[in-house]
């Protein structure tokens, strides 16, 4: 591919097979998992988080708590959510 048709995220899974060491294929599947990761909007992350949560056992309250404070340090800023507001994209 020439460096004019390489986009940004060729570019980059480039530079980390470069880097890394990683084989091309490998590079280009960690870019697409981190950007896949940044792209998730709050309620789908309030969701799968919920769910992981719950599969350790933890309560509600626990979660809740936790997913609050998870959210303040989210790479991808999100608002700041009460417990009533996640319990709601939760459950509806």
């Amino acid at each position: 591919m020439s460096e004019a048709a390489a986009g940004p995220v060729d570019e980059l899974a480039e530079q980390i097979s470069r880097t890394t060491g990683l084989p091309p294929d490998d590079a280009r599947r960690v870019v697409a998992d981190v950007l896949a990761y940044f792209t998730e909007t709050t309620e789908e992350y309030v969701r799968r988080r919920h769910r992981e949560l719950q599969t350790y056992g933890a309560r509600n309250d626990e979660i809740f708590a936790r997913l609050g404070t998870e959210l303040r340090h989210w790479p991808v800023r999100s608002p700041e959510l009460s417990a009533r507001q996640l319990r709601r994209i939760v459950y509806g």
